[in-house]
């Protein structure tokens, strides 16, 4: 029997940007961060070595490693022993660009309240946009009254890894107490969402809210999908 039901967040509950588009937000906030700092003092390097910077920082750990947004920022800008009161700011405006773009789904609230109404525990568990601090985000669940529902939320930065690597995972379930076999994961990407929770033995579900994914049989077209399986 389900007692947990464990959620993506970006493209799952809320709207933040499609693969394609992020070089276009990846410039947008790296702008963000650049003029930030030229409005405290002229930045150490000319913006196209900048750029040539954000390229070599422009992926992720191939061991699933989290590579935080701090340490990328500080090398792209050549900024030595910054405070982390500067970081964090830092950190804020190169997210600015993704959350003014993040909306919620329709069916977010309506169906993680019923599912709470039932008695279901809720977790969040994510990665963050280039290991971005998990603050950043708890606060956009405030934004967005996701907070009332949800009973944990892990990031990939709480952890230390990101999906879809076990850990993740198993530390999710520790901080819920409940075992695989109680928990079902809904996620967006096959790759994170659905592949790292079925390698502990976990049940998963892909949200596929555009029709992309043929060749996935456990999947749902939007989240009052999820009602109906749990009626069953």
């Amino acid at each position: 029997m389900k007692k947990a039901i464990f959620f993506d967040l970006g493209n799952t509950l809320i709207q933040y940007f499609e693969r394609s588009e992020f070089p276009e937000i990846l410039k947008k906030s790296i702008d963000e961060v650049y003029n930030y700092i030229s409005s405290a003092g002229k930045p150490e390097l000319k913006y196209d070595i900048i750029w040539q910077r954000v390229k070599d920082e422009d992926h992720e750990s191939k061991d699933y490693s989290v590579r935080k947004l701090e340490d990328r920022l500080s090398y792209i800008f050549a900024l030595y022993n910054p405070s982390d009161d500067l970081l964090m700011s830092l950190c804020r405006c190169f997210m600015k660009p993704i959350f003014d773009k993040s909306q919620i789904y329709d069916d977010t609230l309506p169906v993680l309240s019923e599912i709470k109404l039932r008695g279901y525990k809720i977790e969040i568990v994510s990665n963050t946009a280039w290991g971005s601090p998990s603050e950043l985000w708890n606060n956009e669940l405030i934004r967005y009254g996701l907070d009332k529902y949800v009973d944990k939320a892990i990031f990939c930065r709480d952890v230390g890894w990101r999906k879809p690597d076990r850990r993740i995972f198993e530390f999710a379930l520790e901080n819920i107490n409940s075992s695989v076999d109680e928990c079902i994961f809904i996620g967006d990407d096959p790759r994170w969402d659905i592949a790292g929770p079925k390698a502990i033995g976990m049940d998963t579900l892909l949200i596929d809210r555009k029709g992309v994914f043929q060749d996935i049989e456990q999947k749902i077209n939007n989240l009052y999908e999820i009602i109906d399986i749990l009626n069953m």
